[in-house]
């Protein structure tokens, strides 16, 4: 994954292919088709952000390519597996918007537990825990207890525990949705930070236009009732990117055409 020019133009093997896949839930005598004939492809070493409005289906497509739900129809594939399989073997890490720690474990043992669970023990896991807490800007805090841990702390600790398995695919559901904005801004530049230097395929599901065209090498909207995808853009900007880019005319630009993708109708 080069710098000069942003993943999704490099033409590399899909890493997440997503064909026809429909998810209906049914919950109290009622049936609810939240996704509908989702089709989609991610190619490997890209960051590709979801927006679209609540209820739209985004954290439940999350949900499938994690393997912690099935979809009704369709297929899911994570390098030619299901996403059970590939998740068993700690190929998926996956960050939600609450960091879920154990309250009574350190940074150290927080960020070790996926290691712990796949019964992983070497010297050289040990060492990528350290590693990993460090890339967090973490150092210094591996024997805090989350409660000693502002908010975008207790998010970079899940952020490692996400990463401490070395994953081929990382997801992320909202995990900056409960800061402020100050804080949301500075997490971004931390988790570009963390990613360029991952070497892993990223799904992100946002509510900031902002968040995900300053991340995203592809932004794909989506819409409600049931959940589709009524559009697919390509981000320009090459990486590095830098904070000041927030400010550039043409990042406006950008973030106004994504805001008008999520308009009624506003699809092309």
């Amino acid at each position: 994954m080069g710098d000069e020019q942003p993943a999704a133009q490099a033409h590399q093997p899909a890493d997440l292919s997503i064909e026809g896949v429909s998810k209906t839930f049914h919950a109290r005598g009622r049936s609810v088709l939240a996704l509908s004939s989702i089709t989609l492809k991610i190619e490997r070493g890209s960051f590709v952000a979801l927006i679209g409005p609540s209820g739209c289906g985004k954290s439940t497509l999350l949900r499938l390519v994690a393997g912690l739900e099935e979809p009704d129809d369709g297929a899911i594939l994570v390098r030619n597996e299901t996403p059970h399989s590939f998740r068993a073997r700690g190929e998926l890490g996956i960050a939600f918007q609450d960091p879920a720690l154990l309250p009574w474990r350190t940074v150290r043992r927080n960020v070790g537990l996926p290691l712990q669970v796949l019964g992983k023990k070497r010297q050289a896991d040990r060492e990528r825990i350290d590693a990993l807490i460090e890339l967090v800007g973490l150092t210094g805090y591996a024997d805090a207890l989350p409660g000693q841990l502002s908010g975008g702390m207790r998010q970079r600790v899940a952020i490692a525990r996400a990463l401490v398995t070395n994953p081929s695919m990382l997801l992320l559901d909202e995990p900056f949705g409960a800061l402020d904005q100050i804080l949301r801004r500075s997490m971004n530049l931390e988790l570009r930070r963390i990613w360029m230097g991952s070497a892993t395929t990223a799904l992100l599901v946002t509510h900031s236009i902002d968040e995900a065209a300053f991340l995203a090498d592809a932004v794909v909207v989506m819409n409600g009732g049931p959940g589709r995808i009524i559009d697919h853009i390509a981000i320009p900007f090459p990486r590095p990117r830098a904070p000041g880019l927030f400010a550039a005319p043409e990042f406006h630009t950008l973030c106004d055409r994504l805001a008008a993708a999520l308009e009624p109708g506003g699809a092309r």
